[in-house]
């Protein structure tokens, strides 16, 4: 059984959502780094619609978990993740719109 550095896992799925999103990416909720073991699940969410914790895509990036990991899960750790940045296509619109998003690192039991 090989061990995984968390800090190493984390970086990667960072730059993997990075690259994702850079491509086009438009998904509300991602498992964007997947392991026999767990994985990390990322979701949209807005600071004034609830921020993270009170986002409608929480409750399906848990689902996804659970779906992963029917035995249950620990949380190893969350946080805000890099998000991503557009220009506004809508006339009249001003500047950028930043895209926030909040990961989930889990370990099925």
């Amino acid at each position: 059984m090989e061990s995984h550095n968390p800090i190493k896992l984390w970086m990667t799925v960072l730059s993997c959502g990075v690259f994702g999103v850079t491509l086009g990416c438009s998904n509300a909720v991602m498992l964007s780094q997947e392991t026999e073991q767990g994985g990390i699940v990322t979701y949209l969410f807005k600071e004034d619609r609830g921020g993270p914790m009170g986002s409608p895509h929480r409750l399906d990036a848990l689902k996804r978990i659970e779906g992963k990991c029917p035995s249950g899960y620990t949380i190893l750790k969350d946080g805000e993740v890099q998000g991503y940045n557009s220009m506004s296509s809508v006339e009249g619109s001003e500047g950028e719109i930043t895209g926030r998003r909040w990961g989930i690192q889990f370990r099925c039991k």
